[in-house]
């Protein structure tokens, strides 16, 4: 899997996967976070998920133009991993409002929480785009030595870039794959210290009682079963009158220590969260410290020389100018087709979130952990699907980049008809209705949470479509750039991909408003209609970048 693949690939690799490791951490409990602290609704907080998404990737442009014009990628990485570190370190600091749900301290946290989404998001786009470029560049440096040996040694080197970016994948997931269960480990614990038990639904209902006053059927359920062994209600009464003649007698005090018992938990479940952050931190110097000890052995993108002056005639510099402008069309439009592709895969930090959340049974495993399948799948199908296409390609029969594109768009349309036909099976109304009715409610109405198979089903589609589509477009694009644009073209990519999820918030939209099948059908048609316009561009997209 490794075998003649450029020296610096497995540090690089091992650079980023320390990044990503962090990274996840925070993205797999963000959305569910702003919901349990703040007490926002999914709407909200999936928009603040959404624009912190966005900026991670467009300023990855900014990231790489600073890099070009610097030509000190090395430099701009380190800054990228220590900005970020100071994000996560802010992030780690368990800070809480004496009002939960408003008020001037309540929203100086909440302007801070997003200061410190800033930094990382910055620190990222200084980091992600850069290191990528340089991997590409360590493939344009293999493929010139190639061309040394000969045509037959060329046709070889090129064939490992696209595998080279499934490896560089490969170890980015595996950070993934570890990361989503930090957070929920350590939330979990610091509950059981606290005599609490993790219960998915109890921080956004508690935020309820606290700002309304109202103990619902549904609320009281989840508090008896959200109660640990050794916690009592009786030690957080503080007025108890002096006699007691009715059941009207006790409704102050009992409603004090349901108020009390909500802030405990809310503040409880989110300082465990807080607290998982602090591995982000510790990621992040690894990461560095992988990068700054193996540095020397990564080169640096369109780095210039000094050389002899050339003069072209006004036919070359035509024919140069052309060839750029074909690259750079052709870059673009397979862009427009990242743009949806991210729209829709990117809903497993959104909608499949909190479809998790609320249509599956997810009773012993907290709904943030599913996100390890996604990683999970990378790492396991990414092997098959290297050996799939160097079958191929030992046959002559090679897909093209610019067609395994179009495929991962109908793959992950995939996913999608699967969720349609699974919701419209169940009969399942809006997230909002399913989660507002109680059990017997649910009993009533025939309906009832699925099993786990529906989620693994879900991510196996969308990891395919991934490998498919992701270090293959970053491999399409290290194809595509002119030599002095890498940087800049490999922002490019992250910024479409910034454009997409700035448009995720949509998800949890439509998810809490409509049948959720509905949700899922426009997110089917958005692959599907990607689909065609790929295929419809492949035999010019395949021009281009022979």
């Amino acid at each position: 899997m490794f075998k003649s693949h450029p020296k610096g690939l497995i540090p690089a690799a091992l650079a980023n996967m320390g990044e990503r490791f962090g990274y996840y951490i925070m993205n797999a409990v963000l959305l569910l976070f702003l919901v349990s602290k703040f007490g926002l609704s999914d709407g909200t907080a999936g928009l603040i998920y959404a624009v912190f998404y966005f900026g991670i990737y467009v300023l990855s442009l900014v990231g790489g133009i600073i890099a070009d014009r610097t030509q000190n990628y090395n430099k701009t990485i380190q800054w990228g991993l220590i900005i970020m570190s100071i994000g996560y370190i802010c992030l780690a600091l368990p800070l809480f409002s004496t009002n939960m749900n408003g008020g001037s301290e309540w929203w100086s946290i909440l302007i801070f929480t997003c200061i410190s989404l800033l930094m990382i998001a910055f620190g990222n786009g200084l980091f992600k785009g850069n290191l990528q470029a340089i991997v590409g560049k360590m493939y344009d440096e293999f493929e010139a030595e190639a061309a040394k040996k000969g045509e037959a040694a060329l046709k070889e080197a090129r064939e490992k870039r696209d595998a080279g970016f499934q490896i560089f994948y490969v170890f980015i997931n595996i950070g993934g794959l570890i990361a989503p269960f930090v957070a929920p480990l350590l939330r979990k614990w610091w509950l059981g210290v606290h005599h609490f038990v993790y219960n998915s639904d109890m921080a956004s209902l508690a935020h309820d009682y606290i700002a309304n006053g109202e103990a619902t059927q549904k609320f009281t359920e989840t508090m008896v079963k959200s109660t640990g062994e050794g916690y009592s209600f009786m030690d957080h009464i503080t007025t108890m009158p002096d006699q007691v003649t009715s059941l009207a007698d006790l409704q102050a005090p009992i409603q004090e220590a349901t108020t009390t018992f909500c802030q405990d938990y809310v503040t409880v479940f989110n300082q465990g969260i807080h607290y998982s952050f602090i591995a982000s931190v510790a990621a992040m110097l690894l990461s560095l410290a992988i990068f700054l000890y193996y540095k020397k052995q990564f080169p640096q993108p369109a780095k210039k020389e000094a050389v002899a002056a050339v003069d072209y005639t006004i036919e070359e510099r035509r024919e140069m100018a052309k060839e750029i402008k074909q690259r750079l069309m052709a870059l673009f439009a397979v862009l427009g087709i990242a743009i949806f592709f991210w729209l829709s895969f990117h809903q497993n930090g959104q909608s499949l979130s909190v479809f998790a959340r609320d249509f599956i049974n997810t009773d012993s495993v907290a709904p943030e952990i599913w996100q390890a399948l996604n990683p999970f799948f990378v790492i396991v199908l990414t092997p098959v699907i290297m050996w799939f296409f160097a079958m191929l390609a030992r046959k002559g029969k090679s897909i093209s980049t610019p067609r395994k594109i179009a495929l991962g768009m109908a793959i992950a349309g995939c996913a999608y008809l699967f969720l349609i036909v699974i919701s419209y099976l169940n009969n399942w109304p809006s997230g909002t209705e399913f989660r507002d009715m109680n059990a017997e409610q649910l009993t009533a109405a025939g309906l009832a949470k699925e099993g786990p198979w529906v989620l693994f089903v879900t991510y196996f589609f969308l990891t395919v479509a991934e490998l498919f589509i992701s270090p293959l477009g970053l491999s399409f694009v290290s194809k595509v750039a002119p030599r002095h644009m890498v940087g800049l073209c490999q922002g490019l990519w992250l910024g479409a991909t910034a454009i997409g999820n700035l448009f995720i918030w949509v998800g949890p939209v439509m998810y809490n408003a409509w049948p959720i099948q509905y949700c899922w059908a426009v997110f089917f048609v958005i692959c599907m209609i990607s689909m065609a316009v790929m295929l419809g561009m492949v035999k010019w997209l395949e021009k281009v970048t022979a």
